[in-house]
């Protein structure tokens, strides 16, 4: 299925086969392709990229595919690894995670930090992060696959 070249986000760089590497939802999944391109909220003489996620319903392109930019795309593999290091050692806490101190760390971004935190507002936090940390177990070795291609590509691009 081709990703729509006549909409506001302009596709450069494409994967139209994504919905076939989509984790455990691999040849089942609505998010049918993956684009790098010129983002919709571009504004006259100012130029973003953005990354998007384009699903379809089987019908029509969805209006749940998502458009971010690509500084949000690798904060959120920032948060990816920080949390799968973090959830490597949380074992050693009876709930996961240490209520007096539930902040993981502190990333630093561009002169201030980026707080990783567990989220201690969510009422259900008890249950929610053992079930996060079991679906983070069973998906493991498709997260480890990816983590270990993207330090494969930081390395060759000299990171």
């Amino acid at each position: 299925m081709k990703i729509p070249t006549d909409l506001k986000h302009k596709p450069v760089i494409v994967v139209e086969d994504y919905s076939n590497v989509d984790g455990r939802n691999a040849y089942h999944s609505d998010a049918k392709g993956l684009s790098l391109g010129l983002a919709q909220w571009n504004e006259r003489g100012r130029v973003d990229i953005s990354a998007k996620v384009w699903r379809h319903t089987g019908q029509r392109w969805s209006r749940q595919s998502e458009e971010l930019p690509l500084h949000r795309v690798l904060d959120l593999a920032i948060l990816v690894c920080r949390a799968k290091l973090y959830f490597d050692e949380a074992y050693r806490y009876p709930n996961f995670y240490d209520p007096e101190n539930p902040q993981i760390d502190r990333v630093g971004l561009q002169g201030d930090a980026m707080t990783v935190a567990v989220c201690t507002e969510n009422e259900m936090i008890a249950e929610d992060i053992r079930l996060f940390v079991d679906a983070l177990a069973r998906d493991g070795e498709l997260i480890a696959e990816r983590l270990r291609t993207l330090a494969r590509i930081l390395e060759e691009m000299g990171y």
